[in-house]
């Protein structure tokens, strides 16, 4: 056999196996993606969107599974699930040991500009004229302020009136256990009842209500979030972030002896890290879904204004801000989807 042959077929082969490398991926595999199944607003349509996202544009078998967010990030770390699409950095002790054994990952943004604290509507600060509402707390600004009386009384607990209601998040959801602890911190733990709805629905439903009757509530809340768009909020101040403070109010044996400000917000894509070795090609799309706080904001009114779920909202989104998401994929992902759409 001639060396000119034998180096054809060398080539031959070399090119052969370039082809299925380049075809070989995590999806191509067969191996499914699972992705957290959170329930809250934001992070269930962002889940919806790029498993839709992946699905059709890439091919790929999809899924979620349900469960709080603690039981959701020990899943990941064990690569029972793959993707937790909105995970809020250095907030919860259960993903900070599996980031420091080497189990999970941050990948890129998955939105920016994102805040979170402690709320009051604005016409308890400042009225509401049109409402006929008079400012009940004008010169509330402090959660310092809010062991006065005047302040318990006002946000009196209906099924214990002698104390006041504070609205946490439901039990299981980190943000919990984090003012949780600054209440004891606050030494508000003794003024106020720590409400804990059973769903983020009914937290929603919770402030709602209260909102469109114009009374007076006092309870946590973030934003992107359809409720951080609709209505008028007043933000409480709180001592300074230090990382010393927040060490010990979000470790769970953590010391309660000051309460301080939620640290700047970093929320990002939390992979398994198996699975981020397994599929860099599903990584790069990750890498570039960052998603304009605006437009959560918008796809969240969306929800609560049409009644509608999160795939429902995902698809409009996708249906409607291809200039946002088309950045992310490929041009043939994106002439798939957008097909899948039609």
């Amino acid at each position: 056999m001639s060396n000119i042959l034998l180096k054809a077929m060398a080539t031959a082969l070399l090119l052969g196996a370039s082809t299925a490398a380049a075809n070989a991926s995590y999806c191509g595999d067969g191996k499914t993606v699972t992705f957290a199944g959170i329930d809250w607003e934001s992070g269930a349509f962002i889940t919806e969107v790029m498993k839709t996202i992946l699905a059709e544009g890439y091919g790929c078998a999809v899924d979620s599974i349900p469960g709080n967010s603690v039981t959701l990030e020990q899943a990941t770390a064990n690569n029972d699930v793959q993707v937790f699409a909105e995970e809020w950095i250095g907030r919860s002790d259960a993903w900070n040991k599996a980031a420091a054994e080497g189990k999970v990952l941050s990948v890129g943004k998955t939105f920016v500009g994102a805040s979170e604290g402690w709320f009051v509507p604005e016409y308890l600060v400042k009225g509401d004229k049109e409402r006929g509402i008079e400012p009940a707390a004008a010169d509330l600004k402090s959660v310092s302020q809010l062991s006065d009386p005047k302040y318990v009384a006002l946000f009196a607990d209906p099924e214990e009136p002698s104390k006041g209601r504070f609205l946490n998040c439901p039990s299981g959801w980190t943000c919990e256990g984090i003012s949780t602890a600054k209440l004891e911190a606050y030494k508000l733990d003794e003024h106020f009842v720590n409400f804990r709805p059973g769903t983020g629905t009914a937290l929603d439903a919770a402030i709602t209500s209260a909102y469109l009757q114009g009374e007076p509530i006092l309870f946590y809340y973030w934003s992107p979030t359809a409720v951080m768009g609709k209505f008028k909020l007043v933000q409480l101040e709180e001592p300074p972030y230090s990382e010393a403070c927040w060490k010990e109010l979000s470790s769970a044996n953590g010391k309660r002896e000051e309460g301080c400000a939620f640290p700047s917000v970093e929320v990002a894509y939390g992979v398994n890290s198996t699975f981020a070795k397994e599929a860099p090609e599903i990584i790069e799309i990750l890498e570039k879904a960052t998603f304009p706080l605006e437009e959560v904001n918008a796809s969240l009114a969306y929800m609560v204004d049409n009644k509608a779920d999160a795939a429902a909202a995902a698809a409009q989104f996708l249906k409607t801000k291809a200039d946002v998401w088309g950045a992310w994929v490929s041009p043939e992902a994106r002439t798939k989807i957008e097909a899948s759409l039609q």
